[in-house]
């Protein structure tokens, strides 16, 4: 018995370990592109994808990717965007709410300043003004390769289209290029959800 309870422990403690929050900072638009670009525009690439909960309507999760410019502080890196839209889906049997997203994301480049404090380090950005979106962040963990965004309150279809929620953006970046993955949204019943999304190429097979 004490065996047991010696071994829990230890299981215990090394799952927390593996567990890292990173650095999450709110930003404002257009100011953060500054980043990215000398000029502060940026041209991007979006993509969106369905999520497969129970709605009527229309739902999906925005995937958008861009690269640093030369002369900007994330020069040759490459920026990944991020966005949950209910707005325009509707309950059938009840109103569904999404708790969190979790993507295979790798290693997070923490050497920039999106909030223009003057300390670098950030590691997240949420576009909390000048962009779409009401809902922000609680938290950014990674444990291994994957982060899982819980965000600051459920995100939820409405009764009718254009009563839903969506999640402001939320960026990140990375070293590596973007290719298609599957994403995990949950619910606040705790159901899973598969979802295409765009993340760095990892490393490896």
């Amino acid at each position: 018995m004490n065996r047991l309870i010696v071994v829990s422990i230890c299981c215990l403690v090394f799952t927390t370990a593996c567990v890292t929050p990173l650095k999450v900072v709110d930003v404002n638009a257009p100011s953060v592109n500054c980043v990215f670009d000398p000029s502060c525009k940026v041209v991007v690439n979006d993509t969106a994808a369905t999520i497969p909960i129970p709605t009527g309507g229309t739902n999906f999760l925005q995937s958008r990717t861009f690269t640093g410019k030369p002369g900007a502080p994330a020069n040759g890196l490459y920026a990944y965007k991020y966005r949950i839209d209910l707005c325009n889906a509707m309950g059938i049997t009840h109103i569904p709410c999404i708790s969190s997203l979790t993507i295979d994301f790798g290693p997070v480049v923490s050497a920039l300043d999106y909030n223009g404090d003057g300390t670098v380090g950030d590691q997240v950005y949420v576009v909390t003004s000048g962009g779409l979106g009401s809902i922000g962040l609680a938290s950014a963990e990674k444990e291994d390769s994957k982060i899982t965004f819980t965000f600051s309150s459920p995100v939820c279809a409405g009764g009718h289209p254009g009563d839903g929620q969506s999640t402001f953006f939320f960026g990140l970046v990375s070293t590596q290029q973007p290719k298609y993955v599957t994403a995990t949204v949950k619910d606040t019943y705790g159901n899973e959800y598969n979802v295409e999304a765009r993340a760095p190429q990892l490393s490896g097979p």
